[in-house]
């Protein structure tokens, strides 16, 4: 096996660290094992539940009209996430339209948006007007307040009660990390949140980004959020979904976001599938086993990192709470050499090397490291991060835990070359 490795690029040296590190996981491994399995049973149980057949992967053209296969996934979606509702479509492009259609759906001109977790992920500050956009929700008349974390990253209760107002319609809880190095929420941690926002107000409607989070042992949803939303080339696609977004939640609001999404009368009556049914139902009963072996490879990661004396966070005997490991490099070089890394260990683009750029959506330049069969796809072995103080590099996905170990493996031989550490 050693051989194997060494012809791919890996020297002893980080083989034999490795190693080291490995031999302390099976403990850990053997736990994210215990969730996997009984997150497929869920998946399995919805599927059975719903009567799936195979002319539910039937395809849809024009209006979509009569789609029970598309119906029926969303119903599959709901039961496993124990949702009321769910809206599941090719239409969603993204984790951000995903949030952007939810948000746009359930908020009105006058209504006040809410963030008790600090600032929204990058791609959201367009959306919501915190930097200036066409479109934008404060274009539409929507006002938007944020609470910051506390230094520990836990809430401010105080000053969250004290922010909600009779104009907070709707509380934004993104549970990833983003770009920010502040740690995870744990679904517990959210439902906490959740209790005391409603406390202050009632009939305040709590969103959750569930955005790299999906298939712990419990849901948002399960915790009293009112909404759930995620993207299908993350977890819950499994690494088929070529792409595609979904809402899951209470049912009057996913309704709204049907009618965003279409047009009002129209609503989740149209919509084709286009043939990518078989991607959607396979990919959701794979995300299992495929997100158990994006976290095995987080924590590698993180104890590998940790081991040589790098900030990790999560740390590395730390609970997780999502595929997202970030790992404070402290430089520019570092962070490319991290993504040369994982760039090598692609099985597509392997020969291409990733350099910092602008991108859409960010206020400063992005590295990407990614050679996925689905564009963009962050459930697939992956490394990316702002240029920018702390040099963070957030590293996540690995279709297999073989493809993972193999990422960073390359990541720890690309930096011992670059002279950014020593074994």
């Amino acid at each position: 096996m050693n051989g194997a490795y060494k012809a791919l690029g890996v020297s002893e040296n980080v083989l034999a660290f490795s190693e080291t590190i490995l031999s302390d996981l099976k403990d850990r491994f053997a736990a994210i094992d215990a969730i996997a399995e009984a997150n497929q049973l869920k998946v399995i149980a919805a599927m059975q539940k719903n009567r799936v057949a195979a002319n539910h992967f039937n395809l849809s053209t024009g209006y979509g009209y009569d789609d029970e296969g598309r119906d029926t996934l969303e119903r599959v979606y709901a039961d496993c996430f124990g949702a009321e509702a769910a809206l599941v479509r090719p239409q969603i492009t993204c984790g951000t339209h995903a949030l952007a259609l939810a948000l746009g759906a359930n908020l009105l001109p006058g209504d006040e948006l809410l963030s008790p977790v600090g600032g929204p992920y990058d791609t959201l500050e367009e959306v919501i007007g915190i930097r200036e956009s066409v479109g934008s929700l404060k274009e539409y008349g929507v006002s938007y307040r944020q609470v910051d974390l506390l230094p520990d990253g836990s809430f401010d209760t105080d000053k969250i009660c004290a922010a909600i107002s009779n104009k907070t319609k709707l509380i934004t809880i993104q549970r990833s990390k983003g770009y920010a190095t502040r740690p995870s929420f744990s679904v517990a941690q959210i439902g906490e949140l959740i209790t005391l926002c409603k406390q202050c107000k009632p009939d305040v409607i709590c969103m959750v980004d569930n955005c790299y989070g999906e298939f712990e042992p419990t849901e948002p949803v399960n915790v009293g959020a009112d909404l759930m939303v995620g993207s299908l080339i993350k977890n819950p696609g499994g690494g088929l979904a070529p792409t595609g977004g979904y809402i899951c939640g209470r049912a009057d609001l996913i309704e709204r976001c049907a009618r965003r999404l279409t047009a009002p009368g129209l609503g989740r009556e149209v919509g084709a599938n286009l043939g990518l049914l078989t991607q959607f139902y396979q990919g959701f009963f794979l995300a299992p086993t495929v997100v158990s072996s994006a976290v095995k490879g987080a924590v590698f990661a993180a104890n590998c990192y940790e081991k040589l004396g790098f900030h990790v966070i999560p740390g590395a005997s730390e609970v997780r709470h999502d595929i997202i490991q970030a790992v404070e490099l402290g430089s520019r070089e570092g962070m490319i050499a991290f993504c040369k890394g994982i760039q090598a260990a692609a099985p597509v683009d392997s020969y291409v090397t990733p350099e910092p750029a602008p991108m859409p959506g960010y206020d400063s330049d992005v590295i990407m490291a990614a050679g996925a069969f689905v564009q963009g796809s962050s459930i697939e072995l992956s490394a990316d991060g702002p240029t920018r103080p702390p040099y963070a590099v957030y590293f996540q996905g690995g279709l297999t835990w073989y493809h993972a170990k193999l990422g960073i493996l390359m990541s720890l031989q690309k930096m011992l070359e670059a002279g950014l550490i020593s074994l």
